[in-house]
């Protein structure tokens, strides 16, 4: 099998009859002109016997057969307005399926290698040619036109001798000859010469027709001439043009001397250009007012207030930075991704009744890197945490608790004495510490929460026993949170931000248990959540699995970038 029998059989046989048709005598110079203009017009059409693949609105692809076609013309109403466009519907077959479907142009396809511009160009330089003078038309070969039944006359406007006689009539009117006057206003344009081998048959026929015409002028003077009162209204068609433009026996419009030239038009944009530097098209728009994500709006002039239930402007910060690290380290944490509203919706949600399972999840696997399970290392806890520091009221009342209560003796009264400056030093001396011991004794309690009570009445079960045995049902993972947090205090660069948040989920005007935790939880306002998974996720970057997943990503760039480098390099060599 030859070359041009391989590009036959690979061309869709279903559009060879409609481009055959389409070609045939078209005048475009260039064959890749006419690839392009072809190309173009059939990219989007599809005919009977085609294979094709139907694209559904869900975005399954289904192969199929085209059965019939049906084109709907455009509708132009009255006034010159399209109110339909022209479209086609297509009966499609679908194949392995006893079915049959109805579509329109939009959700078909073909492959992208039956109908290419290479395989145009090749089944067009096989079908079709044409004479080598100058304007001849594309004809289809013998073969192929008796073939599909096209019609291989040429029309006669497109003879040779039509074009001939047309440009030697477009040569005089060049000249200025027209109805016996000259008219000097036409450009002059170079004079079209045949070229090949029929360049000498040309010549002769030129010398011929002239000999013709001048026997026809000798034989009869008004010969081509133009009646006067139709050239007197042409030329005054001509001289009373309108915009300052004359159009003349239909030509294309030249200026007439006296009018005003319109303005140029504006130069176009040359790219690269800074966006800045482009004029906006509003095109009736308005833009849309601004949408702050916290209700404390920022001003110029004003401090934002704080505004009750909402999120703060600080809260913002700690948004984008907890849910960027989720999301980042997901495959660590073992979380599937989720959007930054789904994030925010779930951390303001405040319910008795359900709880949020994404807000659920995200903290329990976020303790999870905190803490190995125990029969992981024995439960080893991968961060480090500073050391339980009891408050001094609790220190007190255990010590009380402790020592039995003994009754002071009443002091001796001591005869006074001769009073010196020793002994006055020394009275003095007394008075301070009695002073101190009494504001000591009148000083309230400066306990901000009841954390510190809640893990001495769970010692056997602390939170690291809790969190090694994943007990984090029916709200234990907020007991968690909170034996941390109480942990986490004895930081000095933590102390003010965990009291805060301990405040909230262990109050002092409460009992110190974990159905009392979980309800001020359950109830705590967003500012709080996203101040606890900041913490938590601050304390998994110190976590072995986090660093160890760190050093496997800069480990697999390293290594895209040597083969990104070898590819460069293959291909220079190449």
């Amino acid at each position: 099998m030859d070359a041009s029998d391989q590009v036959d059989d690979a061309f869709p046989d279903a559009l060879k009859e409609p481009i055959l048709r389409k070609v045939q005598f078209s005048t475009v110079s260039r064959l890749d002109s006419l690839v392009d203009h072809v190309y173009e017009e059939f990219k989007h059409d599809f005919y009977p016997g085609e294979s094709i693949t139907a694209v559904m609105d869900s975005g399954e692809r289904m192969p199929g057969l085209i059965r019939e076609k049906t084109k709907f013309p455009e509708l132009v109403a009255f006034d010159g307005t399209i109110e339909r466009k022209a479209f086609a519907r297509y009966f499609l077959s679908l194949n392995n399926r006893k079915e049959e479907l109805l579509v329109d142009e939009d959700h078909i396809v073909r492959d992208r290698k039956a109908f290419t511009k290479q395989r145009l160009r090749s089944f067009l330089k096989k079908t079709v040619d044409r004479d080598l003078w100058a304007g001849a038309p594309w004809c289809v070969k013998a073969k192929f036109a008796d073939e599909y039944r096209i019609n291989g006359e040429i029309p006669q406007h497109l003879t040779y001798e039509s074009q001939l006689a047309q440009r030697k009539v477009n040569l005089a009117m060049r000249k200025g000859e027209y109805g016996g006057q000259i008219l000097d206003i036409f450009p002059r344009l170079p004079e079209l010469k045949p070229k090949g081998q029929k360049a000498k048959g040309v010549h002769q026929d030129l010398a011929r027709l002239s000999t013709e015409y001048q026997r026809s002028v000798a034989a009869n003077p008004d010969f081509g001439k133009v009646p006067q009162a139709i050239q007197q209204a042409q030329i005054d068609q001509f001289m009373n043009g309108q915009n300052g433009f004359a159009q003349f026996n239909g030509y294309h419009p030249i200026a007439v001397k006296g009018h005003p030239k319109p303005p140029p038009p504006p130069p176009a944009p040359k790219y690269p250009i800074e966006d800045l530097e482009l004029p906006p098209e509003r095109e009736g728009s308005t833009r849309p007012a601004m949408k702050f994500l916290s209700q404390e709006i920022p001003s110029i002039h004003q401090v934002p207030q704080p505004v009750e239930g909402g999120i703060s402007m600080e809260s913002v910060g700690y948004l984008l930075e907890t849910w960027d690290t989720l999301n980042v380290y997901c495959e660590v944490f073992l979380l599937d991704s989720f959007t930054f509203d789904d994030y925010v919706e779930a951390l303001q949600l405040t319910s008795d009744v359900f709880q949020c399972d994404l807000l659920v999840e995200i903290h329990c696997a976020v303790l999870k890197q905190l803490v190995n399970d125990i029969n992981d290392k024995n439960g080893q806890i991968q961060i480090s945490l500073p050391e339980l520091i009891q408050s001094e009221t609790e220190d007190d009342s255990a010590e009380d608790r402790s020592t039995p209560q003994t009754v002071s003796p009443e002091p001796e009264v001591r005869p006074p004495g001769r009073t010196t400056r020793s002994s006055l030093a020394k009275a003095e001396a007394a008075e301070l510490r009695s002073s101190e011991n009494q504001g000591r004794l009148l000083q309230p309690d400066s306990r901000l929460h009841r954390a510190g009570e809640m893990e001495q009445l769970n010692k056997d079960y602390d939170w690291k026993s809790r969190l090694r045995k994943r007990d984090f049902s029916d709200g234990g993972w907020v007991y968690i949170i909170v034996g941390l947090l109480n942990q986490l205090s004895g930081d000095p660069r933590r102390k003010r931000s965990c009291d805060d948040i301990l405040a909230r989920l262990a109050p002092l005007d409460q009992e110190p248990s974990p159905e009392v935790t979980i309800a001020c939880y359950e109830s705590a306002d967003v500012n709080t959540r996203v101040k606890i998974l900041q913490i938590l996720c601050m304390l998994s970057l110190e976590t072995k699995a986090v660093r160890a997943y760190m050093e496997d990503c800069n480990n697999n760039m390293t290594e895209y970038r040597k083969e990104k480098i070898e590819l460069q390099k293959k291909r220079r060599t190449a």
